[in-house]
């Protein structure tokens, strides 16, 4: 079972991500509405002087009825459909907030995803011209009901609106600890993958966030994890964070030392293959190898 902030793309991989509730879809609506009452007025004004620029027998009521229709679906309808289109999910209310649209599976929005968000929306959302007052408490509802915050449109669509932003600031990650820079410079660290150390780097970026007893116990977890994979083990009585930070201080300083070697290498690999017309893939070393 899925949660409301993890979704499965195409290729089968869960992907984390935050879900954009009322209060930030309500912003980037209300700087959207704003941008479509400035162009609105400058097409009325736009479709007014084309119209009285035209002889007076081809002017009547029912062509300026009809301007004024076509200028309000274009900007409800079509601006927000080409907008998100061309921008992959981002109108400007939402760039401004962070916000992006996206398919249920992770991916990028296409034309028929925006259009019918834009019409569903025109109809019974904003401006919601079918029994308004109506359609807008069940589309608030709707929205209010769903674990993602999706609202009639999304779900018509099967998109969604997730936060392309972090609610918080990155600290840097803990430089190695002297201590600890002997031990560690002799270990190997092949066992560590990437995704072990993706979350032990997580953890200590977001370590000043978390409040004990949870700070502690998911740090000794992690260092649990990882001690598991690194020969020989640590100094007695090391921190888990100093011993997270060590470990992936010198997974890094391994990776940068690696990559002149692994230049050299492919330089050396092409030059051959271009002597000889067979071509060669090389692989670059593992950030977690040691450097040879």
């Amino acid at each position: 079972m899925l949660g409301a902030g993890r979704v499965v793309n195409a290729e089968a991989v869960a992907l984390d991500v935050r879900p954009a509730r009322l209060g930030s879809r309500a912003l980037a609506l209300a700087l959207d509405i704003a941008v479509q009452a400035v162009l609105v007025l400058f097409l009325l004004l736009l479709s007014s002087l084309t119209l009285r620029a035209l002889p007076p027998s081809l002017v009547d009521e029912a062509l300026f009825d009809t301007s004024l229709r076509l200028v309000i679906v274009v900007v409800l309808i079509g601006y927000p459909a080409v907008v998100e289109t061309v921008t992959n999910g981002r109108s400007l209310g939402k760039a401004v907030v962070g916000l992006r649209v996206i398919r249920e599976d992770g991916g990028p929005i296409r034309a028929r995803h925006a259009f019918t968000r834009a019409l569903v929306g025109f109809a019974v959302e904003w401006p919601g011209l079918l029994l308004p007052l109506v359609t807008w408490v069940v589309s608030l509802g709707t929205m209010l009901g769903s674990s993602r915050g999706r609202r009639l449109g999304d779900m018509a669509a099967g998109t969604m609106v997730v936060h392309v932003r972090r609610p918080y600031s990155w600290q840097a990650v803990p430089p190695m600890p002297p201590a600890l820079a002997g031990w560690i410079s002799v270990a190997d660290l092949s066992a560590i993958d990437d995704r072990l150390a993706l979350a032990a780097r997580q953890y200590l970026s977001r370590a000043y966030l978390l409040r004990e007893p949870q700070r502690s116990r998911l740090a000794h977890e992690l260092a649990t994890e990882v001690a598991g994979r690194v020969r020989p083990a640590p100094p007695p009585g090391t921190p888990p964070d100093a011993y997270l930070a060590a470990v992936l201080a010198e997974r890094r300083r391994r990776a940068e030392g690696s990559l002149p070697a692994a230049r050299s290498l492919s330089e050396q690999i092409n030059t051959t293959s271009e002597g000889t017309g067979v071509a060669i893939r090389s692989a670059a070393p593992g950030p977690g190898s040691p450097a040879g």
